[in-house]
């Protein structure tokens, strides 16, 4: 069944970026992202080009719902809420994601370049395919700590939002408006993602609506 979600959601340049069993039912959770080539996609469907809002949620539901449906599944989305699914905590315990040196997730296909769509819940326990992704951090030279212009992405201190949303509002923060977070593109992991800059700049008018 897993292959099968695969295949499918590869249709959609969607990868499967974790699976877990829930703790507290007789279920499996797939997690479905963004990945190479889901730019080129996205950018043909009706939700891009009618102009309406929140485009990639409506893709989101649209696609992942219909997969839903082909096997059997419920769709619950990060948009969902008040209350809010438990994306982060589902991402984490599926053993494919660790907490980075700046705090946002790192996966280990797409780095800090993560776009987690949806997730197909299905009502039995499947046989999850083994995890060996031990946290790459303590390795690594850490760039992300040291990319944020504004230093709002640091070791050991919360994320300094009015830090980093003063600099989006100036002249200098074009670059990570329109190329993305530069935190979390500089991580080495993040090349795995192939994301088309559009993409990332997407995201960031949504994260960030002047």
């Amino acid at each position: 069944m897993i292959e099968r979600i695969a295949t499918e959601a590869a249709d959609s340049a969607l990868l499967v970026m974790g699976a877990l069993h829930p703790a507290d039912a007789n279920a499996t959770i797939i997690l479905l992202g963004t990945g190479p080539g889901f730019w080129s996609i996205f950018t043909t469907s009706p939700e891009y080009r009618d102009g309406a809002a929140d485009p990639l949620d409506r893709w989101s539901k649209r696609v992942i719902g219909a997969m839903a449906a082909s096997v059997g599944a419920t769709a619950q989305y990060p948009s969902d809420g008040p209350p809010y699914p438990p994306f982060i905590a589902w991402a984490l315990a599926s053993g494919r994601f660790h907490t980075s040196p700046v705090g946002m997730m790192v996966h280990d296909t797409v780095g800090l370049l993560i776009s987690l769509r949806g997730a197909l819940v299905l009502p039995e326990r499947l046989t999850l395919p083994p995890v060996d992704f031990p946290n790459p951090c303590p390795e690594c030279d850490a760039p992300c700590t040291r990319a944020c212009p504004v230093g709002a992405l640091a070791v050991e201190r919360p994320y300094d939002v009015s830090a980093c949303y003063g600099y989006l509002d100036t002249a200098a923060g074009s670059d990570c408006m329109d190329q993305g977070c530069a935190a979390r593109l500089v991580c080495p992991l993040s090349a795995g993602a192939h994301r088309d800059p559009a993409q990332s700049a997407l995201h960031m008018k949504a994260f960030f609506r002047r």
